[in-house]
């Protein structure tokens, strides 16, 4: 799950002496609103085309722009989830990947990373999500996975966040190979865990729909 196994060999850099309307063209023809711009092989940053509209000079060279985001890159062998998370701190939906002596590779694209990071969480395997609420100290996954294999069923993954509602605990996600949820919630709460929120299959809902739908209900988006 290396930043590199995900490049989108579709997205092709721009370079300081390409014109503005080139870089449009592409954009157009890519469906994208940014592109990388690269010189010499060394990243410098994200082109977009707000900027390139702002000002109103199809025929400017690239390397008359002010570019965003220069620090929004990878290293190639960094993992998904650090994609994910630099696109997140730089608020864009594309992040620059590069090897160890700053040399540019290519982009991921937060389309392929997001369905990279669904895989890891095992978002098409069947199954019902269940999210827990408990303070960090009582956090235990080993222990959470024994009282759930009393009841025949596994943890396929799992996911911590921040509970909204209370800074103090910890929200855990949980998906479990099994759909019915019944005994399992019983279990975990004669147990002493708090459940405040599952999820359970519904049948007839079409495969991508709920690929989609399961994704953003795990992650509580």
């Amino acid at each position: 799950m290396q930043a590199y196994e995900f490049i989108n060999n579709l997205i092709p850099p721009l370079k300081i002496n390409d014109k503005a309307k080139m870089a449009l063209s592409w954009m157009e023809e890519i469906r994208t609103n940014i592109l990388p711009v690269v010189k010499d092989g060394m990243f410098l940053g994200f082109l977009s085309d707000d900027l390139i509209y702002t000002m109103n000079n199809p025929n400017l060279k690239i390397g008359e722009f002010e570019f965003d985001s220069p620090a929004c890159f990878v290293y190639l062998d960094k993992h998904i989830y650090d994609v994910i998370k630099v696109a997140s701190e730089n608020g864009v939906n594309m992040v620059a990947v590069v090897d160890r002596d700053n040399q540019y590779l290519g982009v991921v694209t937060m389309e392929d990373a997001i369905g990279a990071f669904a895989d890891t969480l095992s978002i098409q395997s069947h199954g019902a999500v269940v999210v827990l609420s408990m303070f960090m100290t009582d956090y235990s996954l080993f222990e959470i996975s024994r009282i759930i294999e009393t009841e025949n069923a596994k943890i396929l993954s799992s996911f911590i966040s921040n509970d909204p509602l209370d800074d103090s605990k910890i929200k855990l996600t949980l998906k479990l190979d099994q759909s019915e949820l019944r005994h399992i919630k019983a279990t975990l709460e004669r147990f002493g865990y708090k459940i405040i929120d599952h999820y359970q299959e519904e049948a007839g809902v079409s495969e991508d729909k709920d690929r989609i739908g399961n994704l953003l209900r795990f992650l509580d988006i």
